[in-house]
């Protein structure tokens, strides 16, 4: 199987930091934390009782989702970046 390791593009390094308002070095510790307040503030039910619209609801839920499928693709981008950086 062909290794990644040497590959990642440093944009999506950097936007991935950003997102969680990171710089290098960090540890994994740190990266899981900001991981945990991050879901938590998308996590996309919670903005069940903050409107009665269903429509805004929705608009809500739906942005929430994305932001939630972002963050998890950015905390797992930034693990592979860890365990590369181990291994060097």
């Amino acid at each position: 199987m062909p290794s990644q390791h040497n590959s990642l593009p440093s944009t999506d390094i950097a936007q991935a930091l950003d997102l969680f308002n990171l710089s290098t070095p960090f540890s994994q510790e740190t990266l899981t934390q900001r991981y945990e307040e991050a879901r938590r503030t998308w996590y996309p039910s919670r903005y069940a009782g903050l409107t009665n619209n269903p429509g805004k609801y929705m608009e809500m839920y739906k942005k929430g989702e994305a932001k939630t499928k972002e963050i998890h693709a950015a905390y797992q981008l930034l693990l592979t970046y860890l365990s590369t950086q181990q291994e060097t």
